[in-house]
């Protein structure tokens, strides 16, 4: 019998890992690199607030609206061979990106940004749960994988923020697209392939109904801002539900779907998908105004937005791999739930920051939050292949991050909408204190609330267990 970590005695376990987090890396690294920069790329592009929105929002719409589709054409033609695609793509949507004359070219690059990095995410996470068998190596890699997440977003908007003054904000989507046709090629002809037990076809009806509908609902959302009676923002709403429906009904007509519906009665995948949801939209959303509020309020640089909102996300990288140890000790649904709760603390923790504030008052919330974030990333990766059948990894991974893109584009457009409505009467930066402060009870009141559901998801007993557990005692 082989003992020992899987990464110690598998090459194609050690290049699986490895691949799969300098993916991810890769991805967040490009998700969070206008976080710090739009105002500096969105004056150069003449991009006015709502179009700024769709400069930060646009990329989780493309990794929405592809993560189910890649995960599921990676369970039936082969996850190396979406990853490689997906490397690939993001390279030449990148430097798409760095040519953007216009702020509406580099929207729409950002959404096949998105689609892109749909295909790594999806399979990178498929292939973890491949060839890492459930138990301590499963859990120690999806642990880093999580950790990515984390070193991703903390990585994004320094990178960003500091070749703006080496060189101008497109050297950055120059590197990106350098790095992703890197990644390709060192999976292309290192990977082993992998799929599900035998070949599905595509799901075209669910592909369109999906992915329409989470665009109609962004959009409404994004453009819901500036007014929620306006004519054009109801028929995206409209549109967004009747697809909505129009997804439900195809998906269980179809005889190999996209998501299986059914597995929305596992407890544990409910669980998965519900804190990835309230991660996205009531961490993510929030947390990627911070560095603009660190600007617009303190008066910080680009540079010192982004190093401040490291607090976050470099506590967040920390903590992730760490959470392994709870393993055997706290299941990952509360492990979950723990860490919105502790989102919601820190977020808490941000009310009153104003323009007579100082940097380090908003550490120690930052500090929170950032822990409880690495906490929920390391237990989602993990539930998100634990909680789905051997040959659905990529489909479960895919869902899992459906739900945690679709939340933070919801939660950019949330926090947007939350500061256009806050009270004002002062200056602009006293009325965009204003705004967070309302933005972070709006935030953590999700957090909370999140955590209280994925709580509340527990496994139902059956009666066989319970009659012998009453025997028993």
């Amino acid at each position: 019998m082989v003992t020992g970590p899987a990464v110690d005695r598998c090459p194609s376990a050690r290049a699986a890992l490895a691949i799969s987090c300098a993916a991810t890396l890769l991805v967040l690294v490009n998700f969070t690199a206008p976080v710090s920069t739009v105002q500096i790329i969105g004056a150069e592009l003449a991009a006015g607030a709502s179009e700024q929105t769709w400069m930060l929002s646009s990329i989780s719409v493309g990794l929405a609206a592809f993560l189910l589709v890649t995960g599921s054409l990676a369970d039936a033609f082969g996850r190396k061979r979406i990853f490689v695609l997906g490397g690939a793509l993001l390279g030449v949507v990148s430097a798409m990106c760095a040519m953007a004359p216009t702020a509406l070219v580099f929207v729409l690059a950002r959404v096949l940004q998105g689609g892109a990095g749909a295909a790594l995410l999806a399979t990178g996470l498929g292939l973890l749960g491949h060839v890492f068998p459930p138990g301590p190596e499963r859990a120690r890699a999806t642990g880093l994988w999580g950790a990515m997440v984390g070193g991703g977003i903390t990585i994004g908007p320094v990178f960003s923020a500091l070749l703006i003054k080496v060189a101008g904000w497109p050297l950055a989507y120059w590197i990106i697209a350098a790095l992703s046709s890197l990644v390709a090629v060192w999976a292309a002809m290192t990977l082993a392939e992998s799929r599900g037990e035998r070949p599905r076809k595509l799901d075209l009806a669910g592909v369109v109904t999906f992915s329409g509908a989470l665009s109609f609902l962004v959009a409404a959302l994004t453009e819901g801002r500036g007014g929620w009676t306006r004519p054009h923002v109801l028929a995206f709403l409209a549109a967004a539900l009747v697809l909505l429906v129009a997804f439900a009904r195809a998906e269980r007509k179809a005889a190999e779907p996209m998501l299986d519906l059914g597995l929305l009665k596992r407890r544990a995948f409910l669980a998965a998908t519900v804190g990835a949801l309230v991660t996205g939209a009531a961490v993510i959303g929030f947390m990627t105004y911070v560095p603009i509020a660190a600007q617009q309020v303190l008066g910080l640089s680009p540079l010192a937005s982004a190093v401040l909102l490291g607090a976050w996300s470099g506590v967040s990288f920390v903590a992730a791999p760490q959470a392994r140890r709870l393993i055997g000790r706290i299941e990952a649904r509360d492990q979950i739930a723990a860490g919105l709760a502790l989102c919601g603390i820190g977020q808490l923790a941000l009310i009153g920051i104003g323009v007579q504030s100082v940097w380090w008052q908003l550490v120690p919330g930052l500090v929170l939050a950032g822990a409880g974030s690495g906490i929920a990333n390391a237990a989602l990766a993990g539930l998100a292949v634990q909680s789905v059948p051997p040959n659905q990894v990529a489909m479960g991974s895919g869902a899992n991050n459906t739900a945690r893109y679709l939340g933070s584009s919801v939660g950019i457009a949330l926090i947007a909408a939350v500061l256009a409505m806050a009270p004002s009467g002062g200056g602009p930066a006293e009325d965009f204190a204003t705004g967070m402060a309302w933005a972070a009870i709006v935030s953590a009141v999700l957090s909370i609330l999140g955590s209280v559901v994925v709580a509340s998801l527990r496994q139902r007993r059956t009666r066989t267990a319970e009659r012998a557990a009453a025997e028993s005692a």
